[in-house]
């Protein structure tokens, strides 16, 4: 909870109380940073098969029951085209009845991970995308019923084949998202060993789906407890920062997957301390700006989904450094602070959701920090970010507390933000969220503090008439009442000052 304390009618809200109720709202928002579960299945199909085809020649791929037996029947006894009757089951188990009755088959799945294991390459490949199709089923009894196939999709990881391997790690990823009992169970037969080694890849289809398992198992919800710190003692965070080096299309795909690995690991909080020391900060200052130069000059698509994961992480790694008193930015690190706007730019019409991970990031940046604040000033940043308000509430916070951080640095920093910033906070006090309010009044306060002739401009006393909805809210009027006093103080000191002159 907000702190409050009742004013008397010549207090003012002291600015240490003001920089607590701050760090209160961003504690708050800090725990909204976690982003929601983005467990999702995959489905790895072979482009080649055409669907239009499989319509007119798989009776629109349903299969009953009847008949899928008489298809493990043809599979399990050698019949003269297994590899075909293999196939013909693969295209039905898209189907969800046809899945269900495949499990229900006794000893179904025992013949396709006895196929799975066999030495003919192409039957082996194909018994590896049946078990692929079941793993994508949204029905927990089939996934569940892939649970023996496990130890042998391990083993295949350090097979020689680029393409087995790759299969075998989506449908891994597909499996680990059911139940904590299936994480369990990989983890005990190696999985984070196993994707030590597939990590080592050449190969960037394996390194991508490497990275997309990893993530699916990085996200469960016990992941705090035990697979993080088994991740991190396995080394991969140092292998996941190596592959951020790709300048080329072919591995942008990968090199999003690791981001997010690399966001669920540091947003789990289980050791960023031993991030921090690995140099982890440094080195996603250098990315973010390596980054920032390349899509200046080229156009990716999905960049989106790279530059979030990659600023949020620092952006958490910076509040952790905060808290504990410490800086890893140095002055050269400006460079960082043109990343950071060079991305809002660019994402700013249709990818909000990364502007609100760059002023977070801004924020942690500049708290206390006179180098970064000047920074600020000095490259003419402000306009950019007052260009910020009016996007959404969560944009209209974080623009508002980067630049009470810069005016809580003294009169000099509140005097190169003064003229620029009233008109376009004022208007913001008319919003119908009691935060942005607050926000706004915070660095109205602020400002009056360490300008205290700002109390004269007529923006500021039309601000307090539209404020009569927030009368009755306590903290709100508390903040009212502050500005008040300011107001009230400067022009009685006026009046004063202009009896003695008549006199």
């Amino acid at each position: 909870m907000w702190r409050t304390r009742k004013l008397g009618k010549k207090s003012h809200l002291g600015l240490e109380e003001l920089r607590v109720q701050r760090r209160d709202r961003e504690a708050a928002l800090r725990k909204a940073r976690r982003e929601q579960q983005l467990i999702s299945k995959r489905l790895l199909r072979d482009h080649t098969d055409d669907e239009e085809f499989l319509e007119e020649n798989l009776q629109h791929q349903f299969l009953s029951e009847q008949q899928v037996l008489h298809l493990i029947r043809d599979i399990q006894h050698g019949s003269a085209d297994k590899l075909k009757s293999l196939t013909d089951l693969r295209h039905g188990l898209r189907k969800k009845d046809t899945q269900l009755s495949f499990i229900r088959i006794e000893g179904s799945m025992r013949v396709l991970i006895g196929l799975f294991t066999c030495q003919f390459a192409k039957i082996q490949m194909e018994a590896a995308r049946c078990l692929h199709e079941l793993s994508h089923s949204d029905d927990p009894a089939v996934s569940k019923a892939c649970l023996p196939a496990t130890s042998y999709l391990l083993t295949y990881l350090s097979g020689s084949s680029a393409e087995l391997t790759e299969l075998c790690l989506y449908t891994l990823g597909n499996l680990i998202v059911e139940r904590e009992a299936a994480r369990q169970q990989l983890l005990l037969q190696g999985i984070i060993p196993a994707f030590a080694v597939c990590i080592q890849s050449p190969h960037m289809t394996v390194l991508e789906a490497t990275g997309y398992a990893l993530s699916q198992l990085l996200q469960a919800k016990e992941a705090h407890q035990n697979i993080v710190q088994t991740v991190l003692e396995a080394g991969l965070t140092q292998d996941i920062l190596r592959l951020f080096v790709s300048d080329s299309e072919d591995g942008f795909g990968m090199m999003i997957e690791f981001a997010w690995c690399l966001h669920y690991i540091v947003s789990s909080q289980v050791n960023n301390a031993l991030l921090i020391s690995q140099g982890v900060v440094s080195k996603l200052v250098h990315l973010l700006t390596k980054l920032a130069g390349f899509l200046t000059n080229t156009n990716f698509p999905d960049s989106e989904l790279l530059v979030c994961p990659l600023v949020r992480c620092l952006g958490n790694l910076l509040a952790e450094v905060d808290a504990a008193g410490n800086k890893v930015l140095n002055q050269e690190d400006g460079r960082l602070l043109v990343a950071l706007f060079v991305f809002i730019q660019q994402f700013q019409k249709e990818h909000l959701f990364v502007v609100r991970e760059c002023l977070w990031t801004l924020n942690n940046m500049t708290v206390k920090d006179p180098t970064m604040c000047s920074a600020v000033l000095n490259f003419n940043l402000v306009p950019i970010i007052l260009q910020l308000l009016g996007h959404s509430k969560d944009i209209n916070l974080l623009v508002l507390t980067v630049l009470c951080n810069i005016a809580d640095l003294g009169p000099v920093y509140c005097q190169c933000l003064q003229n620029a910033i009233l008109s376009r906070v004022i208007p913001l006090l008319e919003t119908s969220d009691v935060q942005v309010t607050l926000c706004c009044l915070d660095l109205i306060i602020i400002l009056l503090h360490y300008c205290p002739q700002m109390a004269k401009d007529p923006q500021i006393l039309s601000g307090l008439q539209i404020l009569d909805p927030y009368k009755d809210h306590p903290e709100a009027k508390q903040h009212i009442q502050a500005v008040w006093n300011y107001c009230s103080s400067v022009i009685k000191e006026h009046s004063t000052e202009g009896n003695k002159a008549v006199e």
